[in-house]
């Protein structure tokens, strides 16, 4: 699957921590090898953010993408990164 990023999920990034920012990329290289990785707890969203997915990045910190079809391919295009609570409010 591939990734791709949206600028406000750029952003985010690099308003984050040193260790969140570490941690993105270590989680981001982890799902990129394998999307359904434990570790990751992958899974859908609901309410507000219907039909995304969210990843964990660390206890409290997740990635919200969406899975979209281009022809044959998955893109895996990330939108959001935040704490659990700004993320779901």
């Amino acid at each position: 699957m591939k990734i791709a990023y949206d600028p406000l999920f750029v952003g985010q990034v690099k308003r984050a921590k040193v260790r969140v920012r570490k941690k993105v990329k270590t989680r981001l290289l982890l799902f990129s090898k394998n999307p359904s990785n434990p570790e990751l707890h992958n899974h859908l969203l609901s309410r507000e953010w219907v039909g995304y997915r969210s990843i964990n990045i660390t206890s409290d910190y997740r990635a919200i993408f969406e899975e979209v079809k281009m022809g044959k391919e998955t893109i895996a295009y990330f939108v959001a990164l935040g704490t659990h609570k700004e993320l779901y409010r």
